[in-house]
């Protein structure tokens, strides 16, 4: 699956599991590694980063900005094998 499709899919995902939310898509040109997408949800935020499969290349500095913001709130890189398992550890940060 190409990294587009899987990430219009998986906003698709999070604006249902968390209604009322916003799903900013981030411009790497501006930030270049910050992650693909921001959630705002309530007073609560997360970052993701997309990637087509598990074994996809990161970029220069994915890894310092997810790891950052991590920090401050939560961010992950995510792809089609742990799904499941970021969107889990993503509803018991943002909440119901």
């Amino acid at each position: 699956m190409l990294e587009n499709k899987f990430q219009a899919k998986l906003i698709k995902k999070i604006k249902k599991m968390f209604c009322g939310c916003i799903v900013m898509k981030n411009d790497s040109g501006y930030i270049q590694g910050i992650p693909d997408l921001l959630i705002l949800y309530r007073n609560k935020w997360a970052a993701l980063e997309c990637k087509k499969s598990a074994k996809a290349k990161r970029q220069p500095n994915q890894e310092y900005y997810v790891q950052k913001m991590d920090e401050m709130s939560f961010a992950r890189f995510i792809s089609p094998e742990n799904e499941e398992e970021i969107l889990n550890d993503l509803q018991r940060t943002l909440g119901p």
